[in-house]
């Protein structure tokens, strides 16, 4: 690359956001002893801003302009924003209005965020196209909005007592809405000209604070943007730009914003975010156009991956801008960095040749600086820095340990039959009833059982060498009998092995397949105080020996009743993992397909009638660009069937998706061709299901009848209303009854007893089916066999006969 001549203006870096779990997961661990009252408010109040001063003193020791403020939250910073806009559900029977003392905030946030006894949680669902999950603003049709930015204000107080310099980020109003849901179904967006005084409120504050930037959040710009939405946003900012404010980046997030310039250039801000890894080349498209007094704040290092930045293609993409727009020109990450790991400091575990490959957060936060001073003293002022960058990608793109011959020679044999169950599913489901010989309204979970205290430190133990392989297998084993006893105790139809031996659903994957590296302490939030740890796919993918067959075909051996076998689909570990950026993520997606494919086929030669492939990322993975999603589904839906077409018609196939939103994809999950699909209902009392109907799907479902997310054990009737709402749209001889995920994070009082109480609600809605059968005309029932077995009328699926 030419050498980059000094310019003198020097450039602003700043950060959208940063992780707010902690680098060891504090946050996570001050909440679970606060909710199980091992230590008090006063606690875990402080834990926060011990978390809070760290990240700051991060961003200020990397030379950041100001501390990202408003960004950290307790549970999730949507519901922050909701409660700071009064937007509180009267279900809940708070007051919406003032805001109680600090340990009523904690117990409001909370009851929103987890449920109560009475009230089940908010709706829960993917924050955009990642594994962040949010949890959705519930507005009434003549809700009431008041502002109050005591914690925002509290905040900036915080920041500014240690000498920082303090950028508050809020959530705009135009996405807020488009977020949130209305109870009755109506458009959030009427709502707009009832939000913005309390919006107008919030800014006056930050103004009287003497705040001299507020960032302004407003990544519904990432979906495709209609009328109503465009207009919403011209409306929102027209009307904020009355009165004293702040100076406002409009940061959309995700999303390549060159189709909307024509009009969103005119909007009342004062600069704008541009995420440059989604839309690499929308600087140079924009920079000719834009507004003489606006900053361009570039969104240069990647956000949502943890690849090291390539330096001298960012340096030749910025330099233009630099030259043009010198300390208007802002450095940043594409998005807010909660969706990588604090910091590769204390990372033991990664393979020592990948780890030279990497940035996390705070090496991110390095490489803004190690730009910005390039640009500000030429390309000769950091000649040692770009050194060690250009090596370490050099490194990465001559290792011959990245690609691997046998795994191009099968993916060039790959066939369409290959990605094609032999038999349509309306003639494999009577084979395989035949096989598994189960009930109307068959009873199951979704994999996971709780990880108890023993199980953790067991593997711990092995982990740290100082349990052999003999004694922790016998461990697992022991915790696997446990689960299976349990089952059977409950009366659950079809039974899981429990995953005690298992980590994490992708990590476990990552840690016996060829490709992936694992890390030490890798941790992102998922929701509240659930932490992944996505592992790092660097290179080919290929599985070397079988993975779980020797554990499923021991859990069969414990019981006369169906165990599934657990696998993670190819898009799932694709999705929640960092992912190779050196070739097309279709091609990965193959990869991937192709060692779950030999898995299947394993467990169905060990005797395992039913193997459940889970693909909870399916809709994650979806692109936000409506242009986008189709080339996305045709290849996800490919690797899926990969993956599970290589058995038998009387093998079932599952599948479990969660949290969220299907109707749009309907065609493609019917296009899986999973015999049963699994999903997250109960939140938002199965209206979900109405999507499956409209659209007549035409295979078995199991939607939640209780979130697995909240600790409460909902009543047997609260699960019988939920089963009855079902059944009203489902045909019930295709129905599943189950809980919405899985059982990690539960105990085993509450988790016993809230499926006690779903297997009754399942034996009760048999007994209502079989009532309204009875009492149906004999010309109306499938012949007059004078038995107690009787045909429940057909659906759109085949009869399930029960007795």
């Amino acid at each position: 690359m030419p050498v980059i001549p000094a310019i003198p203006a020097t450039s602003v870096t700043h950060c959208l956001g940063y992780p707010r779990i902690g680098a060891q997961r504090e946050l996570k661990f001050a909440l679970e002893a606060f909710w199980a009252g091992r230590s008090p408010a006063d606690d875990l109040l402080a834990t926060a801003a011990d978390i809070r001063r760290r990240a700051w003193a991060r961003q200020r020791d990397a030379g950041l302009a100001w501390v990202t403020v408003g960004d950290f939250a307790l549970y999730d910073f949507v519901l922050d924003h909701a409660l700071r806009l009064g937007a509180v559900p009267a279900r809940f029977g708070f007051d919406a209005g003032q805001p109680p003392a600090p340990a009523g905030q904690l117990a409001r946030a909370f009851a929103l965020a987890r449920g109560t006894p009475a009230q089940p949680a908010l709706e829960m669902t993917k924050w955009f196209d990642t594994n962040y999950h949010y949890l959705v603003p519930e507005l009434q049709p003549d809700q009431a909005f008041g502002a109050c930015p005591a914690d925002l204000l509290a905040a900036i107080e915080e920041a500014r007592a240690q000498g920082l310099a303090a950028k508050p980020v809020l959530l705009g109003p135009v996405s807020f809405l488009k977020l949130a849901k209305r109870t009755d179904g109506g458009a959030t967006l009427a709502l707009l000209d009832a939000l913005l005084p309390a919006y107008r409120t919030l800014l006056d504050a930050l103004s009287q604070a003497q705040v001299e930037w507020l960032q302004i959040d407003e990544p519904a710009l990432a979906w495709d943007v209609d009328a109503a939405t465009r207009q919403a946003l011209q409306r929102a900012y027209a009307e904020l730009s009355r009165g004293p404010r702040p100076r406002l980046l409009l940061t959309p997030g995700f999303a390549d914003v060159t189709a909307e310039w024509p009009w969103l250039h005119q909007l009342p801000v004062d600069g704008l975010h541009l995420d440059l890894s989604r839309g690499p080349q929308q600087i140079e498209a924009l920079l000719p156009q834009w507004p003489a007094h606006w900053v361009l704040s570039a969104g240069i290092v990647d956000g949502r991956n943890v690849w090291r930045t390539d330096m001298d293609a960012a340096l030749a993409r910025l330099q233009p801008a630099h030259a043009a727009l010198g300390d208007r020109l802002w450095l940043a990450p594409s998005c807010s960095l909660a969706h990588v790991p604090v910091s590769l400091q204390g990372e033991g575990r990664i393979d020592a040749e990948v780890r030279p490959w990497l940035a996390f957060a705070d090496e991110k936060l390095d490489e803004l600086r190690l730009l910005a001073r390039a640009l500000a003293g030429g390309s000769s002022a950091v000649a040692d820095e770009l050194t060690l960058q250009r090596q370490a990608l050099a490194a990465r793109r001559s290792s011959p340990r990245v690609t691997k011959p046998l795994v191009a020679r099968r993916q060039a044999a790959l066939q369409p039959d290959h990605a094609r169950r032999g038999r349509p599913y309306a003639e494999r489901a009577p084979l395989q009833r035949a096989r598994l010989k189960l009930p109307l309204l068959p009873t199951t979970t979704i994999g996971s059982f709780p990880q108890t205290a023993d199980i953790r430190r067991a593997r711990a133990a092995h982990k740290r060498g100082e349990l052999g392989e003999l004694d922790y297998l016998q461990a697992m084993r022991e915790a696997q009998r446990q689960a299976i006893e349990a089952q059977e105790r409950i009366g659950l139809d079809v039974l899981v092995h429990g995953e005690a031996e298992r980590n994490d659903m992708v990590e476990f994957f990552a840690e016996r397949l060829a490709g992936f590296a694992v890390t030490e302490h890798g941790w992102v939030q998922s929701y509240g105080s659930r932490c992944v740890k996505p592992p790092i796919l660097w290179g080919d993918v290929l599985r070397t020996e079988p993975m779980t067959v020797d554990t499923a075909r021991h859990a069969q051996s414990l019981t006369e009743r169906p165990v599934k076998g657990m696998l993670t689909g190819p898009v799932t570990l694709l999705q929640w993992s960092f992912v190779r950026d050196d070739q097309p993520r279709e091609a990965t997606a193959r990869q991937l397909a192709l060692a779950v494919r030999e898995e299947v086929q394993d467990l169905e030669a060990a005797g395992i009638a039913i193997v459940q492939i889970d693909e909870p990322a399916f809709r994650e993975g979806l692109p936000l660009r409506a242009a986008e999603q189709p080339a996305y589904l045709r290849w996800a839906v490919q690797a899926f069937g990969i993956a599970a077409s290589g058995v038998r018609d009387d093998t079932q196939i599952h599948t479990h998706m969660c949290y969220s939103e299907f109707g749009d994809i309907l065609q493609a999950i019917a296009a899986l061709d999973a015999d049963v699909i699994t999903i997250e209902t109960s939140r938002s009392r199965m209206a979900l299901l109405d999507d499956f109907a409209r659209f007549a799907y035409p295979n078995e479902i199991g939607p939640g009848v209780y979130d697995i997310h909240a600790p409460r054990v909902p009543p047997v009737a609260e699960m019988l209303a939920l089963l009855e709402r079902a059944a009203q749209v489902i045909p019930p001889e295709r129905l599943w009854v189950n809980p919405d995920c899985g059982l990690k994070t539960r105990g085993w009082p509450e988790t016993e007893a809230a499926l006690r109480h779903m297997v009754e609600a399942a034996r009760l809605m048999r007994q209502r089916l079989q009532a309204a059968a009875a009492e149906e005309p004999p010309s109306s029932r499938d012949g007059a066999c004078p038995t107690p077995s009787l045909t429940l009328p057909k659906g759109r699926g085949q009869e399930r006969r029960i007795a």
